[in-house]
């Protein structure tokens, strides 16, 4: 069953890799893209860190639509709140903080908070918990480009390491 701790808890482990990816980035290719028009690696960092928390101060401020024309500079209310600083440390120690944070605030929330309707960017009508859900599932899809740009530059994602060393000591 799909709980709000169970979301929680999911993310968590999604962020905790999302972070060490950031980590595993050398300095020198934060800039790295693999074509022109897309985002960079710290970019797409940067990208990670702002939606999963600006969504989650939405839900939690109350905000019952988010599908106006104003939703990119309300996201940028939350983006002020977090650090500014772009270097592969700092920005992953952003985003720990950041969701250990929201988990906090999350987990404060009475059963009814997650049961709330509201209205997606997209115009769906999808509860708090799903918005929640959809957080989480847009993180892990900007993470499998971290780990695409990792493999670019030949560096080994964290999943791949920790599954290779469970096989190794099986």
């Amino acid at each position: 069953m799909i709980t709000p701790d169970s979301v929680l808890a999911a993310w968590k482990t999604v962020r905790q890799d999302t972070a060490q990816a950031v980590e595993d980035c050398p300095a020198a290719e934060m800039d790295f893209k693999p074509a022109r028009e897309l985002m960079s690696f710290g970019e797409i960092a940067r990208h990670i860190l702002v939606a999963g928390y600006g969504v989650t101060g939405m839900l939690l401020d109350g905000v019952e639509n988010m599908a106006t024309p104003q939703f990119r500079e309300n996201m940028q209310k939350y983006a002020a709140a977090l650090p500014a600083a772009t270097d592969a440390s700092s920005l992953a120690a952003a985003l720990r903080q950041s969701l250990e944070q929201r988990v906090v605030q999350l987990r404060a929330q009475p059963p009814e908070f997650f049961a709330h309707v509201v209205t997606r960017f997209d115009g769906q009508r999808v509860t708090r918990l799903e918005m929640v859900q959809m957080a989480k599932e847009h993180e892990l899809t900007h993470r499998a480009q971290l780990f695409l740009y990792l493999r670019l530059k030949g560096i080994v994602p964290v999943t791949t390491r920790r599954r290779m060393a469970q096989q190794q000591s099986a």
